[in-house]
């Protein structure tokens, strides 16, 4: 009910919701302001931060946190008094178009709900807006170097969080036709986030368990995970996945795309060397049809 008549006041307003998807690394927030340029979106919503133009005026960045799993949450929202701040930023803001940066469309959603805006009306894909070979320039770039883009200028980010800003990429490009035709400067701010730092990394099964869920989640909403067996020897990790996974479901290709999934999420984001994921289905769930009529 409170989600119905957050949506009506937000359509009195006229406000509008983008997002732009695409998984970590494929160079969304490279890109944000090129999006938001395009479709006259002044507020961008990237991992935890509210950008308003050259300015960060609300949020705390998730490229501050030491591990990826806290970095997921900042970017969720999910603290409440993170999220309280960034409401009522939005709210004191006069605006008729937003975009959040997600890896899914899920994800997108999630952070829609939680800072209390309409439901999503147009996602854009990463693939829309930029081509294949960029898209695997920019991934090489982050899993070679590590460092992310966050869309606001240097001096905003050293003036906020000193301690990750890298450099800063500036970008022009025409906007207008013929005689009216002027030149656009953007400029983004290249950071290297805290969890990116090499070295040795201590994390509980726990932690590395929430985390394999949210790529689960991430990746294929049908599939559940009963159990994790995690063992850690000398610096590296053993981990055995028990799945469950609906009646009719294509197995093959997926299981082996999965377990790569898993592995590069857990290494590239943790710093933890992954030997061996194993997984095993060892269970297959009925139609929800089918349960009721045993019932």
């Amino acid at each position: 009910m409170k989600l119905f008549f957050t949506n009506i006041k937000w359509l009195f307003k006229g406000v509008k919701v983008f997002a732009l998807i695409g998984k970590s690394g494929t160079g969304k927030s490279f890109r944000a302001k090129l999006v938001a340029e395009k479709y006259g979106i002044p507020i961008i919503v990237d991992d935890g931060l509210i950008i308003k133009g050259k300015n960060i005026i609300a949020g705390e960045s998730a490229k501050k946190e030491n591990t990826y799993l806290g970095a997921v949450k900042t970017a969720l929202f999910q603290k409440e008094s993170h999220k309280k701040q960034a409401v009522e930023a939005l709210r004191a803001e006069k605006f008729n178009k937003i975009l959040i940066l997600a890896t899914s469309k899920k994800m997108a959603e999630k952070i829609a709900r939680r800072l209390e805006l309409p439901a999503i009306s147009k996602f854009i894909m990463i693939e829309d807006v930029a081509s294949q070979e960029e898209i695997e320039t920019a991934m090489h770039y982050r899993k070679t170097h590590g460092k992310h883009v966050i869309p606001v200028p240097a001096l905003e980010i050293k003036r906020t969080y000193p301690q990750i800003l890298s450099d800063s990429v500036k970008l022009f490009f025409k906007k207008g036709f013929a005689f009216f035709k002027r030149e656009k400067m953007i400029e983004k701010s290249v950071v290297r986030p805290e969890f990116a730092d090499k070295g040795t990394v201590t994390i509980s099964e726990s932690a590395i368990t929430e985390m394999i869920l949210h790529c689960l989640a991430e990746y294929d909403e049908d599939l559940e995970l009963s159990r994790a067996n995690i063992v850690e020897e000398k610096g590296a990790y053993r981990i055995t996945l028990f799945l469950s996974v609906p009646f009719g479901k294509e197995l093959a290709s997926t299981m082996h795309e999965l377990q790569q999934y898993i592995v590069e999420k857990l290494e590239r984001f943790t710093g933890i060397v992954v030997e061996e994921l194993h997984i095993i289905v060892d269970k297959i769930r009925g139609k929800k049809a089918d349960k009721k009529k045993k019932i």
